[in-house]
């Protein structure tokens, strides 16, 4: 009985909570405006938070802000129709139909500071009457918070715009200015690192998985690291992490946009040619400052069909770039669209579809747990397959370069496990599926006598995370900087 009452009170808190919130901000011209913003954002969220399990916090906002139309085009739903008619619309031209009657002036100033204390009054009143239950519940149950509708999302937008738009002007700073690289009469290094998208560690056959996920990859001399976590559950996060100097605590997205990164201190050496190649959103600031291609669309992607284009056209003229790079070190960033959700479907070439029956819709909550996981894995066999082309690519230059190919996905992804599915939770309490990522290295015949490959393999089982890109792209080159922290690179104990 006192639970009951205490759930009473805390309907009563959240909606004078509300009332405080529009009071403040209502006026002859704003409520219905407001009003109706609220109940259409509100019908949108409250479609991702029942269907996905999704959390909408100040990361989400800014996936939202940085996600193109075709991402955006893969969310769109019967589903996601209903909720916005049925919660939003419907109830938006009910509140433009009614008339509002505004009395004086000072009425209204009254009303103005009589609403907000009475709001005031019974959120103080909910929470003493049943103070002992809210220091529990508040101490106990904190991500709860995370699910009030629309509180929290206002919220987030709040924290999000104060962020990112009233913090002045970015000066990036900069980072690793006496980065040197010394040669040493070896051959140049040609160096790609792959940013995948959404994958998950557990799902590749590579560590383990019951299912034939990398069956190209397992016929290469290949390392992979099983216990490899990412820096955050979002690509909006974990991207500028990954490249940046600070390790996941210390990072965050004012610190990401306001110093330079791995790229740069490459750059600096004057040493190495650079470029960034896009399938995906874009590189979420990382590539500001260093050649730049989009291959989102068919305009530079020669491998597009049904509107999807291929990771793979990000290998097509390669040849040629490496080419004219007059014999310097070379990186090459390929940005997978990878496993993308919820439309897993088309992440593959129908000659992927190995794994049956698959999801062949973006509502995954429709389908079973099998024909998610299907789908999801066909297009994990499709990176496979993209990653075996890329080493394949690299072989050529075996004679030329020292060469090798550096995987690392973003981040994660739920497959409906506990009825949570795609990604972004806050990363206290996300699943270890959204966190726990694929990460894979291979090293070209020229690379191997430098390195003690046993002893690299071995460290390879140890637990690592994203903090260390950073590091070992600055020892791939060999590059000599105040910056550089030899414990993290992951090739450091075999060098």
């Amino acid at each position: 009985m006192a639970n009951i009452g205490f759930l009473f009170s805390l309907v009563i808190l959240l909606g004078a909570l509300n009332l405080f919130l529009f009071t403040l901000f209502s006026s002859r011209y704003t409520t219905k405006p407001l009003l109706i913003l609220t109940l259409l954002v509100s019908s949108l969220t409250a479609y991702f938070m029942d269907t996905f399990h999704v959390v909408i916090d100040t990361g989400m906002i800014r996936n939202v802000m940085q996600t193109n139309l075709r991402e955006s085009l893969d969310l769109l739903s019967p589903r996601l129709l209903g909720y916005f008619l049925l919660l939003g619309l419907l109830p938006s031209y009910l509140v433009y139909r009614t008339p509002l009657r505004y009395g004086t002036l000072k009425k209204e100033l009254l009303t103005k500071i009589l609403m907000p204390l009475l709001s005031a009054a019974l959120m103080a009143g909910s929470m003493a009457l049943f103070s002992k239950h809210y220091t529990s519940f508040i101490r106990e149950h904190k991500p709860l918070r995370y699910n009030t509708n629309p509180s929290y999302w206002i919220y987030s937008i709040v924290k999000y715009i104060n962020k990112t738009y009233f913090d002045g002007p970015v000066v990036v700073q900069p980072v690793g200015r006496d980065a040197t690289i010394k040669e040493d009469g070896q051959p140049k290094k040609l160096i790609i690192m792959v940013v995948g998208e959404a994958a998950r560690s557990d799902h590749f056959s590579l560590n383990g998985y019951n299912k034939e996920t990398n069956p190209l990859l397992s016929q290469i001399d290949m390392i992979s690291y099983p216990l490899f976590y990412s820096c955050g559950t979002a690509t909006a996060q974990s991207v500028p992490c990954m490249f940046s100097r600070f390790n996941r605590e210390a990072f965050s997205y004012q610190k990401g946009i306001g110093y330079e990164n791995v790229l740069d201190i490459l750059k600096h050496t004057g040493k190495v040619s650079l470029l960034w190649r896009d399938n995906n959103s874009d590189s979420k600031g990382v590539a500001l400052r260093i050649p730049y291609q989009d291959y989102k669309t068919a305009k530079h992607n020669s491998i597009c069909e049904e509107g999807e284009c291929r990771d793979e056209g990000m290998l097509v003229g390669l040849d040629h770039y490496i080419a004219d790079q007059n014999s310097s070190h070379i990186l090459i960033v390929l940005h997978q669209m990878g496993n993308h959700g919820p439309a897993y479907y088309k992440r593959y070439p129908k000659a992927f579809a190995h794994f049956t029956p698959t999801c062949k819709t973006n509502q995954v909550e429709q389908c079973s747990r099998e024909e998610i996981s299907n789908a999801y894995d066909n297009a994990l066999r499709y990176t496979d397959a993209f990653l075996s082309k890329t080493i394949a690519f690299l072989k050529q230059y075996d004679s030329s370069y020292q060469t090798a190919m550096l995987y690392v996905a973003d981040h994660g992804e739920s497959l409906g496990e506990n009825g949570v599915y795609l990604h972004g939770m806050p990363y206290f309490m996300a699943p270890d599926a959204q966190k726990h990522v694929g990460a894979l290295l291979w090293l070209g015949e020229s690379m191997k006598p430098t390195l003690d490959m046993p002893k690299l393999k071995q460290s390879a089982k140890k637990k690592h995370t994203q903090d260390a890109l950073f590091h070992t792209l600055l020892g791939l080159f060999g590059v000599k900087t105040s910056e550089y922290k030899p414990q993290l690179d992951l090739l450091h104990d075999a060098r």
